[in-house]
């Protein structure tokens, strides 16, 4: 797989989202399972690997650290904090600086290693400033447990703030054919930055792969947590759902004529975008992540994705990204 650049550090150009086998979309795979998953992903040419405390409320980095800390020195590690079960059990987020360095010691144990490459503020915490928070990160810099810092769907504004109090390494946000927000703001400034756009969710929750299902269905097996069904919701709305589902009818087609899935192909439209966008699709499939890998090398015509543009888009899609409920944990662009 060929490489693009995270700060300083060569990195594979696509990434894999360790969420999903912990959480989110189904049942927690076996352990037998995330094991020929990151193994295989190794020999697939991935050596991004992407994860945070919340995953499985520590599950996820438990895992890696399990499978992947023999082979530590081939890989560019990540992780997040600030969103963390509290001591009542609940999920909440929190960017005091006494609570990103005890998440941090915790995920260094976790993951096995003395230094986590790249280090996210998952959310910012708005009873915090940012300042303190990324002034708490800037020291564990200093001390030598994280090598950068990152942010997690933030608007230009902290981007600028947080970059002021130390240089951010990347930014992680939702971005697809069909979530474009970033295309707003939040990708210039980052360019202008020189900062690295981390693409979270680059397929869609599954949409553009063409194997999801609406809420009717997803409501049948929420017995255990399905983002779709929950936070995602909007788009996955029977009414909304059969609306967007008509785009991927044409959408197939285009896959079809570039002799490629439709995962490959929003993966690689998503790659055209920018050599400074890393996507990091998320699955507990080892088949998908294969497939996924092959998108790496997928070259679309401009024709292509002008068509693609056109498509797909916010305006041609129906519903929001996120719940309401979701969107007020957000910092998003005032305008």
């Amino acid at each position: 797989m060929h490489t693009r650049k995270l700060g300083s550090i060569s990195v594979s150009a696509l990434g894999l989202g360790c969420m999903n086998y912990s959480m989110g979309y189904g049942p927690r795979a076996d352990d037998d399972t995330i094991d020929k998953l990151l193994n295989g992903a190794l020999d697939q040419g991935y050596t991004f690997f992407d994860t945070a405390a919340m995953y499985g409320m520590g599950h996820s980095e438990e895992m890696i650290g399990k499978y992947l800390s023999s082979h530590r020195n081939e890989l560019t590690l990540t992780s997040k904090c600030g969103i963390f079960k509290n001591s009542e059990g609940k999920t909440e987020i929190n960017g005091h600086p006494d609570v990103l360095k005890k998440t941090c010691e915790d995920s260094l144990k976790r993951l096995k290693t003395d230094v986590i490459d790249l280090y996210y503020l998952h959310r910012i915490d708005p009873n915090v400033p940012i300042e303190e928070s990324i002034g708490a990160l800037s020291r564990l810099v200093e001390q030598g447990k994280i090598q950068g810092i990152g942010l997690s769907e933030v608007s230009s504004d902290s981007l600028r703030r947080a970059h002021d109090i130390h240089p951010i390494m990347a930014l992680q946000s939702e971005y697809s054919l069909w979530s474009r927000t970033p295309e707003r703001k939040i990708l210039n400034a980052c360019r202008e930055l020189g900062v690295t756009f981390v693409a979270f969710s680059p397929l869609g929750r599954q949409f553009l792969t063409g194997q999801s299902a609406d809420t009717n269905t997803l409501d049948q097996v929420s017995d255990y947590e399905n983002f779709r069904a929950t936070i995602a919701r909007p788009r996955f709305e029977p009414e909304n759902f059969k609306k967007n589902t008509k785009i991927l009818i044409p959408f197939a087609e285009i896959a079809k004529q570039n002799d490629c899935t439709m995962a490959q192909l929003a993966l690689a439209w998503l790659l055209a975008q920018g050599e400074d966008i890393i996507p990091i699709p998320g699955t507990s499939s080892i088949a998908h992540m294969e497939e996924n890998a092959a998108a790496a090398d997928l070259q679309l015509s401009v024709e292509t994705l002008k068509e693609l543009d056109q498509l797909i888009n916010d305006e041609t899609v129906a519903g929001a990204r996120y719940s309401d409920a979701l969107m007020t944990s957000i910092d998003s662009e005032k305008d």
